[in-house]
């Protein structure tokens, strides 16, 4: 049987940072990743400004900008066979006016690399978390499995969730969910990209087709949008070029591209959800990120809502862990840190689903193919105030959290 005094559940990037955060305090940590690796194509992508101020304030940006990267500074949308400016990063506070697409894999390795240098940082591939082990009615640690098939568990003093919106220890806790319908999934899928193509982030909207492409250097990584549940229905029925045909005819320099996706299978599919735990704690247990709350992704926040939970958690924790004193009501003291921002983002998707993605995904919303850009773009793009709003809250957030001092190196 193995000890621990945190045990953290999923290597994504919530449970990467908060790991680290602890290690630097001291916390013997330990972190169970269920791959081998972490090279998933069309995980969530973008680091956004308040992240990359953490990523600066624990001493990691000199290695981050290494890292192969896209800087997106400014959205267009086509309308009428030109690019048209929307919105633009270039305006919101900070040092980082822009958004960073790098690809997930290479910043949790570089999280993995800072942890090593921590004698108090273990990180443990190939480990998937089964279940939880209790003593009486508190959690006491959780049981695993590794790719060899071994079996065993780990206890701890606190156990954190950091294993996704399909987290397998919020279930086993049985805490209470409460969700939102969606009224769209995504397609996830690749196009190549061309030196003449425009740069930044470009949504498509159509009759036919809603679309978010996000440079990414040599290619295009689009995410399309098609209402809930009629993927089976559209694999079965229509071959897959007729997603880049339609996109050809609001894009027209896609027309040389149109032959790009070769088969279903290219094309991945994100189940989107929305949903919040009432209660993100039980005595020994701790979720955060899309264990606590499924965000939809609108916005392209969940990542970086997810790290903000793991900084606000290892700054409340950290002192209480490395004493060992941890209680339920520290538990609860970051719940209620961060359910505010949260509720705020989650109120604003659900307002979005409702009032843009619906009607666009029925159809019934119709930008890219007008002749000239609507009256109420054409307001929208010329008062500051309303082009800053929502870059402002994708960028900034609300409540951003500091980095703890004991985790700073710079």
């Amino acid at each position: 049987m193995n000890r621990t005094t945190c045990l953290v559940a999923g290597g994504g990037p919530a449970g990467m940072f908060l790991g680290l955060m602890l290690a630097r305090a001291g916390v013997d940590v330990t972190v169970l990743e269920k791959h081998g690796d972490f090279l998933r194509d069309f995980r969530g992508d973008t680091v956004h400004p308040t992240t990359l101020e953490l990523i600066d304030a624990l001493g990691l940006r000199e290695d981050f900008v290494k890292l192969p990267q896209r800087r997106l500074n400014d959205v267009q949308i086509p309308i009428g066979g030109r690019m048209v400016p929307l919105a633009t990063f270039t305006r919101i506070p900070g040092r980082h006016k822009y958004l960073a697409m790098v690809p997930q894999w290479d910043l949790l390795d570089l999280l993995a690399r800072a942890g090593d240098i921590e004698p108090a940082f273990r990180l443990r591939m190939n480990t998937e978390v089964t279940g939880l082990v209790h003593e009486g009615d508190r959690v006491a640690g959780v049981r695993y499995r590794t790719k060899a098939g071994d079996q065993d568990e780990i206890r701890a003093d606190l156990t954190v969730a950091c294993d996704g919106r399909g987290s397998i220890l919020r279930a086993a806790a049985g805490l209470a969910v409460r969700d939102w319908a969606t009224p769209f999934d995504v397609w996830w899928f690749r196009i190549p990209r061309h030196g003449t193509d425009p740069a930044g982030l470009i949504p498509v909207v159509s009759g036919d087709r809603v679309a978010i492409l996000f440079d990414r250097g040599d290619y295009w990584q689009s995410a399309t949008l098609v209402a809930k549940g009629s993927d089976p229905h559209t694999r079965a029925s229509q071959p897959v070029g007729v997603i880049m045909r339609e996109l050809a005819e609001v894009v027209p320099w896609l027309a040389d591209r149109v032959d790009a996706l070769h088969g279903w299978d290219e094309v991945k599919l994100l189940d989107v959800k929305l949903d919040r735990l009432d209660r993100w704690y039980t005595d020994g247990l701790l979720c955060l990120g899309d264990a606590a709350h499924a965000m939809s992704p609108v916005g392209g926040v969940g990542i970086n809502l997810a790290v903000q939970d793991a900084v606000a958690a290892a700054r409340i924790l950290g002192p209480k862990l490395l004493s060992r004193t941890v209680t339920t009501a520290d538990l609860a003291r970051v719940q209620r840190r961060r359910l505010l921002p949260t509720a705020i983002i989650q109120g604003l998707q659900r307002a979005a689903h409702a009032r843009v993605v619906r009607p666009a995904v029925a159809g019934r919303l119709t930008v890219s193919n007008a002749s000239e850009t609507p009256l109420a773009l054409r307001i929208f793009r010329h008062l500051p105030v309303l082009r800053s709003l929502p870059t402002f809250l994708v960028a900034r957030g609300v409540i951003p959290e500091r980095v703890p001092d004991f985790a700073r190196r710079a």
